[in-house]
C-alpha cells in the first residue's frame, strides 16, 4: 500500500460514501474533495465536508498511518493548522493541532471494497516492462485518443520550457532561439549538446552580418567545433581555417572550449561535417528564418523550405581530406521531420502562447501528417497492442513512458486509472 493510492481514493471517491464515519463515530458526507495540490502542504486545498451536523471548509491531508502526522512533524507546522479531516488508511493515534484541537480522522481501510484493493494490486503487480502492458490491447479507443492528445501538450510545455528560458537570456530574440535549438537539433543525439554550445558562442548578429558569405557561416561554425585545428593540405580546408581566425579577429571573439564532436557510429550523412554545413546553407539561403518558420503550417511546406543541401565540397566528401563518391548532400525527409518535432512545433507552441493565441488544432494536424517514429519504445508499445499511425501518436507515447511509467505514476494515468475502476 502506498500514499498514493490513498491519494487517489480519495480524488475519485472510491469507497463506500453511503455509510462513511470518523473514528470516533461521526458521519461524514463529502460535499467537495477539494484541490488536489501535488506541492508542500497539505494534499487536498479547499476541501467541503459535513462531519455530525457541522459543516467545514478547509484542507485535507492523507497519510498511511495516523501517527505519519507527528513522524512528518505536522504538528508544529501553520501550514497544517486549518485541517478539517486527517484521511489515513490506519488510525494508530490520535491527532492533535498545536492548540490541542482534536483532528478527525476518517481510516479508509474500513471503507474500501476488496475488489478495489484487488485491482490496485494487480495494476501494480510484476511487470516485464511496464505495469499496465497486458491491459493495453484491450482499452477504449476513445479513452487512449483523449489521453494522448493531454500527453502531447504536455511534451509540448515540457520542450517549451528552456524556449522561454533562452528568450531570457536573449533579451527575447526569437531568431537566436531559433538558431540555437535548430542547431542542437542538427545534432541528433549523438552531437545535440556540442551543437548547441557551437551556436551559442557565436553572437547571432554575427551570423545576420556573414550570412550572405556561405563560407564564413561554415568557417564559424567548423571552426568552433574545433574542426579546423590541424593542418591538411586541402585547399578548402585551408580556406575555412584562414577565414575562421579572420573573423575571430574581426568580431573581436575568443576561441571556445567545446567538447569535440563525434563521427563514432554514425551514419555518414549524419556526420557533423555534413550537419554544420547543411546548417549553415540554411542561414545562407534564407534570411529573417523566425518568421517564415513561425507560418510554416503543413508537412509539406516545411520539407520544401528545408530543401537545402551541404556546400558543394561535400558532395564529394564526408569529412576532410577524404574524398568520396559524389553525392548531394540534402536533408532527407526523416530528418526534416525531426526538426519538425524537436524545433518547429515547440517554437510554434512557445510563441503562440507568447501572445496568448491558441494553436493547438494546427499542430495536432501538422504532426499527424508525418510519418511515426521509429524506436525502441515505440516498437515495444506496438508488441503490446498499440501501434501508432502517425508521428502525434508517438509522441504521445514517448511522453507516457517517460513521464508517467518510467516514474509509476499509474494512479495519475488516465489508462492506469481506468483499469483501477473498471478491470
Amino acid at each position: 500500500m502506498k500514499e498514493d493510492f490513498l491519494h487517489h481514493l480519495w480524488k475519485f471517491k472510491n469507497f463506500n460514501t453511503r455509510t462513511l464515519k470518523s473514528t470516533t463515530g461521526e458521519l461524514i458526507t463529502i460535499i467537495h474533495v477539494g484541490q488536489y495540490l501535488e506541492q508542500a502542504g497539505p494534499d487536498f486545498f479547499n476541501a467541503q465536508i459535513i462531519i455530525g451536523n457541522q459543516k467545514w471548509a478547509g484542507n485535507v491531508e492523507i497519510h498511511l498511518k495516523s501517527s505519519d502526522w507527528y513522524a512528518h512533524h505536522h504538528e508544529k507546522d501553520s501550514a497544517y493548522e486549518n485541517i478539517i479531516l486527517h484521511v489515513v488508511w490506519e488510525h494508530d493515534v490520535e491527532i492533535y493541532r498545536r492548540d490541542n484541537s482534536v483532528v478527525p480522522v476518517l481510516a479508509l481501510k474500513e471503507f474500501v471494497s476488496s475488489e478495489t484493493i484487488a485491482n490496485y494490486n494487480s495494476l501494480r503487480s510484476t511487470k516485464s516492462w511496464i505495469y499496465c502492458e497486458k491491459q493495453l490491447a484491450d482499452l477504449d479507443d476513445f479513452l487512449l485518443s483523449n489521453w494522448q492528445e493531454r500527453l502531447f501538450f504536455e511534451r509540448l510545455e515540457r520542450k517549451s520550457k528552456p524556449i522561454f528560458e533562452l528568450l531570457h537570456q536573449t533579451n527575447s530574440d526569437w531568431e537566436s532561439v531559433l538558431f540555437y535549438l535548430l542547431a542542437k537539433n542538427f545534432g541528433l543525439n549523438t552531437n545535440g549538446e556540442s551543437f548547441f554550445k557551437i551556436a551559442s558562442s557565436i553572437p547571432f548578429s554575427i551570423i545576420r552580418k556573414e550570412g550572405f558569405e556561405l563560407a564564413n557561416i561554415e568557417a564559424l561554425l567548423f571552426g568552433n567545433a574545433g574542426l579546423l585545428d590541424s593542418d591538411k593540405e586541402d585547399q578548402y580546408f585551408s580556406d575555412l581555417k584562414f577565414r575562421y581566425y579572420y573573423l575571430l579577429q574581426k568580431y573581436q571573439l575568443e576561441k571556445p572550449i567545446i567538447a569535440p564532436v563525434q563521427f563514432f557510429k554514425l551514419r555518414p550523412d549524419n556526420f557533423p561535417t555534413i550537419r554544420l554545413s547543411q546548417l549553415a546553407a540554411l542561414y545562407h539561403s534564407q534570411q529573417n528564418l523566425f518568421s517564415k518558420i513561425i507560418q510554416l503550417n503543413s508537412a509539406l511546406a516545411i520539407y520544401q523550405f528545408f530543401e537545402v543541401s551541404a556546400s558543394s565540397y561535400w558532395s564529394s566528401h564526408y569529412q576532410f581530406d577524404k574524398e568520396s563518391p559524389k553525392k548531394k548532400k540534402l536533408m532527407s525527409k526523416s530528418f526534416i521531420d525531426l526538426l519538425i518535432i524537436n524545433t518547429i512545433l515547440p517554437i510554434q507552441f512557445a510563441y503562440s502562447q507568447s501572445l496568448g493565441e491558441e494553436n493547438s488544432e494546427d499542430l495536432i494536424q501538422l504532426l499527424v501528417a508525418i510519418s511515426p517514429e521509429k524506436n525502441s519504445i515505440i516498437d515495444k508499445f506496438k508488441s503490446f497492442g498499440i501501434t501508432s499511425k502517425n508521428a502525434f501518436e508517438t509522441q504521445s507515447l514517448l511522453q507516457l513512458k517517460k513521464e508517467y511509467c518510467n516514474k509509476s505514476k499509474c494512479l495519475e494515468c488516465a489508462i492506469g486509472v481506468e483499469l483501477l475502476q473498471n478491470k
